[in-house]
């Protein structure tokens, strides 16, 4: 099952903690997981990614700082102080000016930013995220307001994650899948038409789907429209078996290139087993490599952090809060802080 948590939007020292495949012993990215070296630059070489400087991170190192809780501020702001994406997963008035006002910003700083956007109708088919839009016809209004937005700056754009990958494992009838899957190309569509956006549909990650299975409803969904697919957002799977299972879907699409949500794999995934808790809020996980558009993997366009660390997947153990909320000892936990 996925790992999606959810939403609000929101941060490039790179100190990590030691773990797994994103980090290393001295604080800072692991080397390629791929063990490629060199390779041609992919779609988004070049792209400086954006440090947005709000948000519930930046909140929260602030408080700490004025508490004078130096030790804790220190870890937070491993996480405040690197590009994460901002969400769009709701329709409260003004959620277009905030997206115009968020490029804008991006294009001041000489960046640009990242975009979840997370509002397709039967959204995590009731899980800890359930919502979206209350039809297609507003979800079509909604989207064509945010791709409006973007109109003349850069931005790259994950589209819904774990849609297709749910309507794939059975979460929706048939005709339901199908709707679902030309909603999703219609939205590809809208945000491909915007000149200067990169638009990469989610694909679930590499315990999900198998490929084989992956690929038609990625097809059906606009994937040869789009400029590739998102992997492992929300998710603990380690970098080298995302690149592995995103090379493989790769090939069954015709060559797409993917990007990667590094923001949690530092110690890989949880154990199997334990229901939810091998993705909502796991113990012991960690941050993973560094956002960068220079992963030296010829497919893989980025690294990034899609799901923004320190918000929570769900309230799924005690004292753990709605998905989207602050969860600060799980915050600390990510970025190393050993109290």
């Amino acid at each position: 099952m996925a790992a999606l948590c959810a939403v609000l939007l929101l941060g490039a020292a790179a100190w990590f903690v030691p773990g797994g495949d994103g980090t290393n012993q001295a604080g800072g990215p692991a080397p390629d997981p791929s063990g490629s070296g060199a390779a041609p630059a992919g779609r988004l070489a070049g792209w400086p990614l954006f440090v947005e400087r709000s948000g519930l991170a930046t909140d929260h190192l602030r408080s700490l700082e004025a508490a004078k809780r130096t030790g804790e501020a220190a870890a937070i702001r491993r996480i405040a102080d690197q590009p994460t994406a901002a969400w769009f997963a709701d329709d409260a008035p003004g959620y277009a000016d905030r997206a115009g006002r968020l490029v804008r910003e991006a294009d001041a700083a000489g960046q640009v930013p990242v975009i979840s956007v997370y509002f397709v109708p039967g959204r995590d088919c009731s899980g800890q995220s359930t919502g979206g839009a209350p039809d297609a016809a507003a979800y079509q209004r909604w989207v064509g307001a945010i791709a409006g937005a973007l109109a003349g700056h850069r931005a790259i754009v994950v589209l819904e994650p774990d849609a297709v990958a749910q309507a794939a494992e059975g979460c929706l009838d048939a005709t339901a899948a199908a709707a679902r899957y030309r909603l999703l190309g219609a939205a590809v569509d809208a945000f491909r038409a915007v000149p200067g956006v990169r638009v990469y549909l989610d694909a679930g990650n590499p315990t999900w789907i198998e490929p084989d299975r992956m690929a038609p409803a990625l097809r059906a969904s606009g994937i040869d429209r789009a400029h590739g697919f998102a992997l492992n957002v929300a998710n603990f799977e380690h970098t080298a078996d995302n690149i592995a299972y995103g090379t493989k879907l790769s090939g069954l699409l015709g060559g797409a290139h993917f990007v990667i949500d590094t923001s949690r794999n530092g110690n890989g995934p949880a154990q199997r087993g334990a229901g939810d808790r091998h993705w909502c809020n796991p113990p012991g996980r960690a941050l993973g490599a560094a956002p960068t558009v220079e992963t030296g993997h010829p497919l893989v366009d980025a690294y990034l952090w899609i799901k923004r660390p320190g918000e929570s997947d769900g309230a799924c153990t005690a004292g753990a809060p709605a998905a989207g909320q602050w969860y600060e000892r799980y915050a600390l936990e990510l970025a190393g802080h050993r109290g």
